[in-house]
């Protein structure tokens, strides 16, 4: 019994396998892009440092019961317990006090952001209404791509029977590329739907 029981805290502490995005860049892109790149130095390869997604919520100035149910809904989506954001100033105008629960967010890194990364390319972004690819010039000049999403309704994890309140998100990939120009190589190697930029092969005359 003793031996059995042994069996199965040690299956029981043994890490799963290893993210299929993960893999995929381990495998094929971080070989492509060293290749594309001219780069001989592993180091030098671009890669995923993390993601930050976050959800602002202005009504939970007055309705604080939408915050926790953002709270609940991101806890959902990324597997991650999210912290709320506060705001920094006060605004009269709109009954803002400075520290005041405005929103929420969570920083994802590892396995758990590849894991997400894997869900948003798969299943959320297909599900986006009259989804024609996602910007390829959101950058912000060092290698960071970010993207929003409307509604959370997209994630098949969100159940729309508890979650009936449509709540949009900002997604931030932090990347390790120097130029924003790698950083676009990196992510549309991983399989980023992102639509081709003027003069690239394959642009559309639309």
């Amino acid at each position: 019994m003793a031996k059995k029981s042994n069996s199965t805290e040690a299956a029981t502490a043994t890490p799963a396998g290893t993210p299929r995005l993960l893999d995929y860049y381990n495998t094929t892109v971080r070989s492509a892009l060293a290749e594309q790149l001219g780069r001989t130095n592993q180091h030098a390869i671009p890669k995923l440092e993390k993601i930050v997604v976050n959800m602002g919520v202005g009504i939970a100035i007055t309705e604080k019961k939408h915050l926790e149910e953002a709270i609940a809904a991101l806890g959902q989506i990324t597997g991650q317990k999210p912290v709320a954001t506060l705001s920094r100033k006060a605004v009269s105008g709109f009954k803002l006090r400075e520290n005041l629960p405005i929103g929420c967010k969570v920083t994802l890194r590892g396995r758990r952001m590849y894991e997400f990364l894997d869900r948003l390319i798969s299943m959320a972004l297909p599900r986006v209404r009259d989804f024609r690819g996602l910007s390829a010039t959101a950058f912000d000049g060092q290698g960071n791509y970010s993207l929003g999403l409307s509604e959370q309704m997209v994630f098949p994890e969100i159940n729309p029977d508890k979650f009936a309140r449509p709540q949009g998100m900002n997604i931030t990939l932090v990347t390790t590329a120097r130029t924003d120009d790698e950083a676009r190589a990196l992510l549309r190697a991983l399989g980023l739907p992102m639509k081709k930029m003027k003069g690239e092969e394959g642009e559309s005359a639309a």
